[in-house]
């Protein structure tokens, strides 16, 4: 077992977007269900915290603790491959892209994915991941069976068709009903999407689309919009037609980096030309992050990409729907309900609305995109898409952005407090309105109202039956941590075992 321990500072943790970190006294990291499960027992007895990680890459740092973490990073097998049923088990530890290339030898695929795929297939499912999609739901709702090593149980095997109430609880668990070591999800055979991305005028768009991605591009009048279809049998597809070479869609990008800039040429510069367009973004927002003209006019400038950017194109269904999310980034997401497909409320586009109305009225630094995604409902009740009314609601997610493309400790710290004054105006004026909540994974506890959000959450989920499962499965509440002790306060135990006051931002670093 690589069971590692002594100085903390041995074990700095710090997220995808380095904006969480933590230096956990002691770290495991178990080869085999056997050794996990004599960690958790031994914190048990101890009554030492053990939080459980995966892939570290929750923009709010929900794995981390600064007492005990177990990491999955070894447990990343696949242990059962049922071909007729389409299904297949895995230690939780594996990677959503290490999956896909042991199910694509089969010709399987799972049914949906998020932006990325570096995720863990145990964090991925416990946060209520999801895609995009009005008729597909959060990627918890394609499990069936889970195993459970748990505090006060031991370890339990959870299925959809044998304990439905429990499994449906501890399935969006955020690692406080137990920690999940194997996963047993549906699949899909495999199948080519072809993609069309298009950009649209507001007015345009509010006539003639409904369950698209869009990404909002605030300070312009064009949203990109971007659809997925299964290519079927006999499907005539669209001939590419190249109208610009890469250079020529990067210009718009590149000319306004010349006037940033004016001692280089990007034009030439190799390194300059090796960039994306999310990388020419990060170079244009590093020279002045904070000014809400300068971003109005990247944001111009990017709606002039896409624009030359337009078109068709076909690949596999992992492939097609990864997306690149740039750098750094402070991110803040909410779900809502948006009525169903037969009977749309249209809250999606006027929370698009009021939030565009929002952003201009306070002039806020907003750069692109402001990503909307729909999903269908989940079953399970602790995911911010549960069906709480009828089970064909449609839920519209947001996800609000700032980056940090500098290392600079002054700046970093002054984007995060603009990017927070710009959570406020969301969580005051539109959070309420819309019916919303936070993903699991993109909640910043520090920074809240934290009694409100209590409430809130109380007032969403079913809180006290959560805890009621907490207290069964983890009575001495070890797994745990700020976030959940913060938002799910457990009337057994008497205080938050450590502060939650807002965390220094870490300065640029290598992230897990």
């Amino acid at each position: 077992m690589n069971q590692l321990t002594g100085d903390k500072d041995e074990h700095h943790l710090v997220n995808w977007s380095n904006t969480h970190e933590c230096r956990p006294k002691r770290f495991y990291q178990p080869e085999t269900q056997e050794e996990l499960e004599a960690i958790v027992r031994e914190a048990h007895e101890k009554g030492e915290k053990l939080r459980c990680m995966g892939s570290g890459l929750s923009p709010n740092g929900l794995p981390f603790s600064d007492e005990g973490i177990v990491s999955l990073a070894l447990l990343d097998k696949v242990k059962f491959l049922d071909l007729q049923r389409r299904r297949v088990t895995v230690e939780a530890g594996i990677r959503v892209e290490q999956l896909v290339e042991e199910l694509r030898q089969h010709g399987l695929t799972l049914l949906n994915y998020a932006s990325i795929r570096e995720q863990s297939i145990g964090g991925f499912t416990q946060v209520s991941a999801h895609g995009t999609g009005a008729t597909i739901p959060p990627v918890d709702e394609f499990v069936v069976g889970l195993k459970l090593v748990t505090p006060g149980k031991g370890t339990i095997s959870l299925t959809r068709e044998d304990d439905p109430e429990k499994f449906k609880l501890a399935n969006v668990g955020l690692g406080a009903l137990g920690i999940v070591s194997e996963v047993t999800l549906q699949l899909a055979p495999m199948h080519q999407l072809l993609e069309h991305t298009s950009v649209m005028k507001h007015n345009k768009l509010m006539q003639k689309n409904r369950h698209l991605r869009y990404m909002w591009i605030p300070y312009t009048d064009s949203v990109v919009v971007v659809t997925n279809n299964r290519v079927k049998e006999g499907t005539k597809v669209p001939k590419v037609k190249v109208t610009y070479a890469r250079d020529e869609k990067l210009e718009p990008l590149r000319h306004l980096l010349r006037e940033a800039l004016p001692d280089k040429d990007p034009s030439t510069s190799e390194e300059v030309a090796s960039l994306s367009n999310t990388q020419l973004r990060d170079r244009l927002i590093a020279h002045k992050p904070l000014d809400r003209d300068w971003i109005a006019r990247i944001n111009q400038a990017e709606a002039e990409y896409w624009k030359r950017s337009e078109g068709y194109r076909v690949g596999w269904s992992d492939e097609i729907l990864g997306f690149d999310c740039g750098g750094e980034q402070w991110v803040l997401e909410v779900a809502f309900p948006t009525g169903t497909l037969k009977k749309p409320s249209h809250a999606d586009l006027n929370f698009m609305k009021d939030l565009m109305q929002q952003i201009e009225e306070n002039g806020i630094p907003a750069a692109s995109p402001i990503e909307q995604r729909w999903t269908a409902s989940s079953s399970s009740p602790m995911s911010p898409a549960a069906a709480r009314g009828q089970p064909d609601t449609v839920h519209s997610w947001v996800g609000i952005i700032m980056y940090l493309p500098t290392e600079e400790e002054a700046q970093r710290k002054a984007i995060t407090d603009r990017f927070f004054e710009y959570c406020k105006l969301v969580e005051q004026k539109l959070v309420p309105k819309y019916d919303a909540t936070e993903h699991w994974a993109k909640i910043e506890v520090p920074y809240l109202d934290k009694q409100a959000a209590r409430e809130r959450i109380a007032g969403r989920y079913p809180v006290d039956k959560f805890n009621a499962a907490r207290r069964e499965l983890d009575p001495k509440n070890i797994l745990a941590n700020d976030i959940i002790d913060t938002l799910m306060p457990r009337s057994d135990i008497l205080a938050v075992g450590s502060s939650t006051d807002a965390p220094a931002v870490p300065a640029a670093s290598a992230s897990l």
